[in-house]
């Protein structure tokens, strides 16, 4: 049955039939059928089939794997539990039905008790939250007067009773009196198990497990009384707990096996999960005055209903001081508004609730703009004084049960509840932003503040409470970038890890596609090499250039599998000119490498194999390297580019003067062309600042005996200002657009098709 029980479907077959056992037993009580020896028998007979589908279950999760190594240790022995369980009512269903024997206590006697001690340990075995020593103790105090209430009126009903009871052996004695212990027991593990919780929320698996134990004991209570008071008879109102409680334990098992490994909460049950003591408490005293009613008022009377009225007295005040030290713990002591933990704990009790329709929420993440130089000129006062005037600013604009709380430093988070639109979220961070351009007077200075905000409405209702707030975090990143002082909505296309995710399955599934730029002679037009530039054939966004994923590419890495790409893909599309247009022999490839790139250790090693792998000779290639490279060179980045170097391979050094390159560098590294950035080139014809800068530039590769080649070239004046200079390769829109690769291959073919004789 257990293998049977594996799957998702078999398992909720098996608490269907529970359910329907459960319920033809109940209605069959309820509608009085049959005799009392029918009923019995069909109370009797339902019970096995439950412990057995309990057991089943219970041990399907001690064995899963999904389940954490804590969890499953504990329900091991909660399975044990559960055996002894099964085997007390096969046993009671046997000697009631087909034995004649009136022993007590009898086999199922025994077995019945042995549930309490194995459930008592598995119920301390389950995992919960560390706890520093205080708490500790905190959480023993709550438990045990949770079992102290349960003690007194288990005295009342059972012990005392059961102590004076005559016509009892010793034996029986001992025994009818540790059935109800072990039902304190029982009591003390779950109120210990349900304060220990380990999530803002009782798992459902504890509820259930908690609400059995509860119809469990009340029915054990109440089996024990009615022996006392005449005799239990089977098929009697105790059974209808007994079964409610056993379809309670295969509900726990099966949602036990159902819980995910790391499981989010839903819900918060901590005020009504921190109550048990003091339910246990009141229980305690009203038990106490019924019991005591008939004592004299004096001095009996008086000095129960003060020492009652004093516990109340005492739970009041220690309700308030608890609901104090809630408030001191949710609240940022500088500006009153919710601190980390309360923006934390809302955003999880808003994950999980269900996306209503016509009904939108929102997180806004708040970071003030220039607020460092404000602390650092002023001092932490002033930086403090915008600090409140911030949280005043915020209090101001957002509504009535929404919540506006400050993380840490500058940062602050608004949670935006029933908005009719999206749209509304954004007319409130427009109000924001307006509310924060407010002066903050401190002293006799008038500071003042902007603010950027991301924006991120909840569309995706397993999106997490955390994952609401990255989304806002990359919304006010995009904010910050697009100027500061905005605020920007969040969409699946500013995502760093889902564009990087997209960006790596484009390269792996050949969406990139390669575009060539020709470098010509700049006296003749004649073509003497192609530059390698990628492009995104993005399939919803259409063709994307470099621009649109290449800083992405960088931030996180892709780049060095996306320039491998580009570098084979080039390399192969050359060789096959090579092969196919007679005289292009000479032709040259210029493929750019990223710094990351650079820093690969086996870069030599992944050009060298590509090179094999599509038969372009390294002789005819040239590697474009950043400045940033050639800034601050290691010996191992030396290194690398020099054995690319005696491959035959030549260096260039791109967009050269954008950076702060240091001379001394050009002399050190194995660099023989010299790129002029396309900044430089443009303004040359007209201005003549720009064009002796240009020149410099020029002067400069030839003092290095560098081949110097200028970028960006658009019009006939600037290609004949740098002819003059001695600039004699250039590349631009002025002589060719970067081609696609068929364009590429028609334009080569025409070029050299005309020298051939």
């Amino acid at each position: 049955m257990l293998t049977w029980v594996r799957t998702g479907r078999a398992s909720a077959v098996c608490v269907l039939v529970c359910a329907v056992l459960l319920a033809v037993q109940q209605v069959w009580y309820f509608g009085g059928w049959g005799s009392p020896e029918t009923r019995t028998l069909v109370t009797d007979a339902t019970y096995v089939p439950l412990a057995l589908a309990f057991t089943v279950l219970a041990v399907r999760v001690a064995v899963s794997k999904r389940q954490e190594p804590r969890t499953r240790r504990a329900w091991r022995v909660i399975a044990v539990a559960f055996v002894c369980q099964l085997a007390a009512h096969g046993s009671w269903f046997v000697q009631s039905h087909f034995l004649e024997t009136t022993a007590y206590p009898s086999a199922a006697d025994y077995c019945f008790l042995l549930f309490s001690p194995f459930m008592f340990a598995g119920l301390l075995m389950l995992p919960g939250q560390h706890r520093r020593r205080r708490d500790r103790q905190k959480l023993a105090l709550d438990a045990l007067i949770v079992g102290a209430g349960g003690f007194i009126a288990i005295w009342y009903l059972l012990l005392g009773p059961i102590l004076n009871a005559s016509g009892l052996t010793a034996w029986q004695r001992t025994f009818t009196a540790a059935l109800p212990i072990g039902d304190l027991l029982l009591v003390l593990a779950m109120s210990t198990a349900m304060l220990r919780r380990h999530q803002p929320e009782v798992p459902a698996p504890i509820r259930l497990l908690a609400a059995s134990i509860a119809l469990t004991v009340s029915a054990d209570v109440s089996y024990s009384w009615l022996q006392l008071n005449g005799g239990f008879t089977g098929g009697s109102w105790p059974d209808l707990l007994w079964l409610d409680g056993c379809f309670l334990l295969v509900l726990a098992a099966d949602q036990q096996y159902r819980r995910p490994r790391h499981a989010t909460s839903r819900r918060r049950d901590r005020n009504a999960v921190f109550l048990l003591p003091y339910a246990a408490s009141i229980a305690a005293y009203v038990l106490l005055a019924v019991q005591s009613s008939h004592l004299p008022i004096n001095p009996y009377g008086g000095m129960i209903f003060g020492a009652a009225v004093l516990t109340l007295l005492v739970m009041a005040r220690q309700s308030h001081a608890l609901r104090d030290n809630r408030e001191m713990a949710v609240t940022d002591g500088l500006t009153g508004l919710a601190n980390r933990i309360l923006v934390t704990e809302r955003l999880d009790l808003l994950a999980g609730q269900p996306i209503r329709s016509g009904r939108q929420s929102a997180v806004l993440l708040i970071d003030l703009d220039r607020f460092k130089p404000i602390n650092d000129t002023f001092g932490h006062e002033a930086g403090d004084a915008v600090l409140v005037a911030t949280a005043d600013a915020m209090r101001r604009v957002i509504r009535d049960g929404d919540l506006a709380g400050r993380l840490g430093g500058d940062e602050f988070a608004v949670l935006l509840l029933n908005l009719p639109t999206r749209q509304a979220a954004g007319s409130i961070a427009a109000r924001l932003l307006e509310e924060l351009r407010m002066p903050v007077v401190f002293g006799e200075h008038v500071l003042m503040v902007e603010a950027s905000i991301g924006v991120a409405v909840r569309d995706d209702p397993d999106a997490s409470g955390e994952t609401l707030l990255q989304q806002a975090d990359t919304a006010l990143y995009a904010a910050k970038r697009a100027g500061r002082g905005r605020f920007e909505f969040y969409s699946d296309v500013m995502d760093t890890k889902a564009r990087e995710a997209e960006l790596r399955r484009a390269v792996a599934g050949d969406e990139l596609v390669v575009f060539f730029q020709p470098a010509v002679t700049l006296a003749t037009g004649a073509v003497r090499g192609v530059e390698a530039l990628v492009r995104w054939n993005h399939p919803v966004r259409g063709l994307l250039g470099p621009g649109e994923f290449i800083e992405l590419a960088e931030e996180t890495g892709a780049v060095v599998p996306l320039g491998a790409w580009v570098l084979r893909a080039a390399c192969r599309e050359a060789a096959g000119w090579r092969t196919g247009i007679p005289g292009s022999d000479a032709l040259r490839l210029a493929v750019n490498l990223s710094p990351k790139q650079v820093a690969q250790a086996d870069l030599v090693t992944t050009v060298e194999t590509i090179l094999a792998e599509t038969g372009f000779p390294p002789d005819r290639l040239t590697l474009e390297i950043t400045e940033s490279v050639i800034l601050q060179p290691d010996p191992l980045t030396i290194g690398r580019l020099e054995a690319l170097r005696d491959l035959g391979i030549q260096l260039a050094v791109d967009d050269f003067g954008t950076g702060y390159s240091a001379l001394s560098y050009l002399r050190r590294l194995p660099v023989t062309v010299l790129k002029i950035d396309r900044s430089f080139v443009t303004g040359i014809a007209d201005d003549p600042e720009a064009r002796s800068v240009c020149e410099a530039v020029v002067h400069l590769g030839e003092a290095f005996k560098m081949t110097v080649v200028a970028e960006g070239i658009e019009t006939a004046e600037q290609a004949t200002a740098l002819i003059d200079m001695g600039c004699g390769i250039g590349q631009g829109f002025f002589f060719h657009r970067p081609l696609p690769p068929a364009d590429a291959t028609a334009l080569i073919r025409d070029q050299f098709a005309s020298r051939l004789p």
